[in-house]
C-alpha cells in the first residue's frame, strides 16, 4: 500500500510536456493573460494526499506530503539545470552569429539585431536588449537584470564586462565577444560532462532510498504483514512519518553532494 501511494504520488508531480508552449512561442502567438487556476498538479497532487489519508491515515497523508514535495524539487531543480544549460547554448549561437556580423563590418547593433532574428526564442529578447543598448550606450547592465535565473544572470555579466572593457580599452569587440563565446561553449560542455559522471552517484543514492520499500515488500511476502502495523497504529504512523522523512532527508543531502561539483 505505501509502495503504491508513493508510485502514484511520483506520477502525479511529473511535469507535462512544455512542447506547445514552444510551438505557440516559434509560431509567433504571444501567450495570454489567463486567471490564475489550480493547475493539473496541484489538484492531482491533493487527491494523492487525500488518498494516502483514506488508505494510511493522518501519517501517510504526511508521509505523502513530503515525499511529494521533495520529488517537485528534485525536478525542478533539474529543469533548471536544462534550461540554463539550454540558455547557455543559445547565447553561443548567437554570439557567434554576432562576432561574424561584427568582423563584416557591421556596427554592433545591427549585428546583434541580426543575431537575434536566428537565436532561439528564449535568447531573442537578450539579443534584442544587446542591440538596444548598443544604439544608446553601450551599457549592458539592464540586459543583466532581466535575466531570471542565477546562472544566466552570470553568464549575462561575463558577457556585460567584457563588452564594457573592450569599450573602455580600445579592444576588438569581435575578439573579446569571441573569447567569451569560446569560454561559454567550455563551460557548458565541461558541466555535461560532470552532469554524466554524476549519473552513477545519483542512482546509486536512488537505489539506497528505495531500500525501506524493498524491506516493507520482504515483510509482507514473509507474512510480517509491516503495513498493517505502520497504518493501523499510532507508534506505526509515527514510524511512517519519521522513516520518510529520513528518506527525503537522503535524497536531499545526497543530491547537494552531487550539486556541489557542478560548475556554476
Amino acid at each position: 500500500m505505501v509502495s503504491l501511494l508513493l508510485t502514484s504520488a511520483a506520477l502525479l508531480c511529473w511535469p507535462g510536456s512544455p512542447a506547445p508552449a514552444r510551438l505557440r512561442v516559434l509560431a509567433g502567438h504571444a501567450p495570454r493573460k489567463r486567471l490564475r487556476t489550480p493547475n493539473k498538479t496541484t489538484m492531482t497532487s491533493s487527491a494523492a494526499l487525500i488518498a494516502a489519508w483514506l488508505l494510511a491515515g493522518v501519517g501517510g497523508a504526511v508521509a505523502a506530503a513530503m515525499l511529494t514535495a521533495t520529488i517537485r524539487r528534485q525536478l525542478k531543480a533539474r529543469a533548471e539545470t536544462q534550461r540554463s544549460l539550454a540558455m547557455t547554448d543559445g547565447l553561443t549561437e548567437a554570439l557567434r552569429t554576432l562576432v561574424t556580423g561584427l568582423r563584416a563590418g557591421a556596427h554592433p547593433a545591427t549585428a546583434a539585431e541580426s543575431a537575434a532574428a536566428d537565436a532561439h526564442p528564449g535568447t531573442a529578447a537578450t539579443m534584442h536588449a544587446v542591440a538596444m543598448a548598443a544604439r544608446l550606450d553601450g551599457d549592458l547592465t539592464a540586459v543583466v537584470d532581466t535575466a531570471r535565473s542565477p546562472d544566466v544572470r552570470a553568464t549575462l555579466s561575463r558577457l556585460a564586462t567584457a563588452w564594457q572593457l573592450a569599450q573602455r580599452h580600445g579592444l576588438p569587440l569581435a575578439d573579446v565577444l569571441d573569447a567569451v563565446r569560446r569560454d561559454l561553449e567550455q563551460r557548458a560542455r565541461f558541466t555535461r560532462h560532470v552532469l554524466a559522471r554524476m549519473a552513477g552517484p545519483r542512482s546509486s543514492a536512488l537505489a539506497l532510498s528505495l531500500l525501506p520499500a524493498l524491506g516493507l515488500a520482504l515483510g509482507t511476502a514473509m507474512g510480517a504483514n509491516p503495513l498493517a502495523m505502520l497504518t493501523d497504529t499510532v507508534p506505526g504512523q509515527a514510524l511512517l512519518v519519521a522513516g520518510v522523512a529520513l528518506m527525503c532527508a537522503g535524497i536531499a543531502w545526497s543530491t547537494r553532494i552531487t550539486t556541489r561539483a557542478v560548475p556554476r
